[in-house]
């Protein structure tokens, strides 16, 4: 008896989790989603690396972007290349830092609350903002919906360190109080494979050479 062809649908989804470039002020304070921050020039270069980094993929089917600039400056040089459109997705903007926005790091771990940040993250909300729990909520949800908009193909999505890494942990079921130990570095490349169960995690935060072994065969 002849097999069956395989179709777009028994193929595994490919999402490319992108955390954006460098910023002035990447380390050294919470931006959230105040807007009119921007790449830095080796945020610009980061971004232009990370496109480079795609072409052993040939085909994206989609570019997704969280509406925030640098964000949208990391995919640019992509779509650029692939000559096509960034898709804006609130799912995927940075965690709403509230009261805490715009604040420098060096201060925010003098609070008794950075404690809780770091060690019980479930259990914590940000002053007038977002709570963890929330945001992995958030971004799990557009990331699944994006998933399965493109059914076996390959998509790129830019966003933040924060909805990545609590991304990366529910797919692995890792609780979220241990997020924090998952490292996401600017520009780095993260992926995770959906098939017919559970999400696969292929790789995080890849930061450099080159992806050939995560592109679909």
């Amino acid at each position: 008896m002849a097999s069956k062809k395989a179709t777009p649908h028994h193929k595994p989804t490919t999402l490319l989790l992108v955390r954006h470039g460098q910023t002035p002020t990447t380390g050294q304070s919470l931006p959230g989603r105040a807007p009119g921050l921007h790449l830095s020039e080796t945020g610009l270069k980061q971004a232009a690396e990370v496109a480079e980094r795609l072409a052993s993929f040939p085909k994206i089917d989609a570019i997704y972007s969280s509406p925030l600039e640098r964000t949208r400056e990391t995919a640019a040089p992509l779509a650029k290349q692939r000559k096509q459109k960034v898709i804006i997705d609130k799912g995927l903007i940075e965690c709403d830092f509230g009261k805490w926005t715009g604040g420098k790091l060096s201060d925010l771990m003098k609070l008794p609350e950075w404690k809780t940040v770091q060690g019980a993250p479930s259990t914590f909300r940000f002053p007038n903002g977002e709570s963890f729990t929330e945001m992995q909520v958030r971004i799990s949800t557009a990331l699944d919906n994006i998933r399965l908009r493109h059914p076996g193909g390959v998509v790129v999505c830019f966003s933040h360190a924060d909805p990545i890494k609590a991304a990366l942990a529910h797919a692995m079921g890792t609780h979220l109080d241990l997020f924090q130990r998952i490292v996401v570095s600017t520009c780095s490349i993260s992926a995770l494979a959906y098939g017919g169960g559970a999400p696969i995690v292929l790789t995080v935060n890849s930061t450099g050479g080159s992806l050939s072994e995560l592109a679909p065969s």
